[in-house]
């Protein structure tokens, strides 16, 4: 399965929601492959703490690969490369965890044909190779975006089971954002029926992802004096109408993240010893990345029969 991982804006956690997404369905013993086409940004190696990639790889990464200047893009294994001190050791029945950065030098480019076929190739062989292939676009209406509803809609790739996070803060300005990215003139469903997709099946294969989410019925919001926590119970009920209003709401929704210390201060892994051995990390947190991972192929959960 093709997982896109898309947002309007930055700062949506879109990164560390997938890395978290990608880590817990390799250690349910899935084969998975997180591919950065974050191409204005590689820094997704920063979540899975490999440092020698930090900012994206010197030559040979996905910016070469698609352009014609590599043959193969690098692949990393993350049980092998990262420094995570909690993660050195492959967890016993894990699946493949495997990392590919894009460029350090690179940067958005126009896509061409060959870029497609390139992309093409990539995505049908990592499709046969991995249970779950999770890309993860650049913000905005950008080229990657581009290339993967045009990469997506040709007829190599009918019958690969594709689908779109939109990932997204529990704010205004990022409600209104993430609805006209997905359904504005020139949002995904738009640019996708405009490249061949058929508009219900694109439509259906798209979810929300809410981050940064704070619950105003538990602490510390809970503890807030009295006009205060009013004023963010008030917010909270408006921003639900909202969402419900632009077609993001609860049925629209995959599921939420909340807002949690640990991913404001370092964008990381959130593991099982994060919460129960240090206890740096919230239960709420890791239970929303497990749902989040196990909701990616249920097919109740998008509505499939």
């Amino acid at each position: 399965m093709l997982v896109f991982a898309a947002s309007d804006k930055g700062g949506t956690g879109r990164s560390v929601t997938s890395a978290n997404i990608a880590f817990r369905r390799a250690l349910a013993g899935d084969d998975v492959c997180y591919l950065d086409f974050d191409f204005g940004s590689p820094t997704a190696a920063a979540v899975f703490d490999v440092p020698s990639v930090m900012g994206g790889i010197g030559q040979g990464g996905l910016h070469s690969y698609l352009q014609g200047q590599a043959h193969e893009p690098v692949r990393l294994d993350v049980w092998a490369h990262t420094e995570h001190r909690a993660l050195r050791h492959r967890p016993v029945g894990s699946g493949h965890l495997v990392l590919f950065p894009g460029d350090r030098s690179g940067g958005e480019f126009a896509v061409g044909n060959d870029s497609v076929i390139r992309c093409i190739d990539l995505f049908l062989r990592l499709h046969s190779e991995f249970d779950v292939v999770l890309v993860d676009l650049s913000a905005g209406r950008s080229y990657a975006v581009d290339l993967a509803l045009e990469v997506t809609a040709r007829p190599e790739l009918h019958g690969v089971g594709a689908r779109w996070l939109i990932h997204h803060r529990w704010t205004r300005q990022h409600v209104i954002a993430a609805s006209g990215f997905a359904f504005g003139p020139r949002g995904i469903l738009s640019g996708g029926v405009a490249r061949g997709h058929d508009v219900e099946e694109l439509r259906g294969s798209m979810r929300f992802v809410r981050a940064a989410v704070p619950d105003p019925e538990t602490p510390p919001w809970s503890l807030a004096p009295p006009a205060q926590s009013a004023w963010m119970r008030t917010c909270d009920q408006e921003l639900h109408r909202l969402a419900a209003d632009r077609g993001v709401g609860y049925s629209a929704m995959l599921g939420s993240v909340p807002l949690e210390p640990v991913l404001q201060w370092r964008e990381q892994l959130i593991t099982d010893e994060d919460v129960l051995s240090s206890q740096v990390a919230g239960p709420e947190t890791l239970k929303a990345f497990q749902d989040l991972a196990g909701k990616l192929t249920d097919d109740d959960a998008w509505g499939m029969p």
